[in-house]
C-alpha cells in the first residue's frame, strides 16, 4: 500500500514538469521560414539601432553607407570608412535565424 501512495504523490510533480515543458516550447510562437533577419536591409536596420546607443547618432551616421554580408547564417554588418578619414568602422554580427546580436566591435 505504501508504494501506491508514493506513486500518487509523484503524479502532481510529473504533471507540473509536462506543463512547464509545453509552455517552454511555446507552440504559438511564429518563426519566419527565412529567419527573423531575411535580408541585408533588415540586418542594417538592426545594426544601426544597436550602434546608436553605444556610439551615438553622429558617429553612426558618419559611417554610412552600411553593408551586410551573410556568412554561415550570420549577417556581418559594417560601416564605410570614407576617403581621407583615419580610423575604423563598426562591425555588428547578427543571427539570421533569431536576430540575436552576436557581437559588436569598432576598429581603430
Amino acid at each position: 500500500m505504501k508504494i501506491r501512495y508514493k506513486r500518487l504523490a509523484l503524479l502532481p510533480v510529473l504533471i507540473g514538469i509536462l506543463i512547464t515543458s509545453a509552455i517552454a516550447q511555446n507552440p504559438h510562437s511564429f518563426t519566419p521560414k527565412d529567419g527573423f533577419v531575411p535580408n541585408e536591409t533588415t540586418a542594417i536596420a538592426i545594426a544601426e539601432a544597436v550602434l546608436k546607443p553605444i556610439y551615438g547618432d553622429k558617429q553612426v551616421e558618419s559611417e554610412k553607407p552600411y553593408h551586410a554580408k551573410l556568412i554561415s547564417g550570420v549577417w556581418w554588418v559594417g560601416g564605410t570608412l570614407t576617403t581621407g578619414r583615419v580610423g575604423g568602422v563598426a562591425i555588428v554580427r547578427i543571427s539570421k535565424k533569431d536576430a540575436r546580436v552576436l557581437s559588436v566591435s569598432h576598429g581603430q
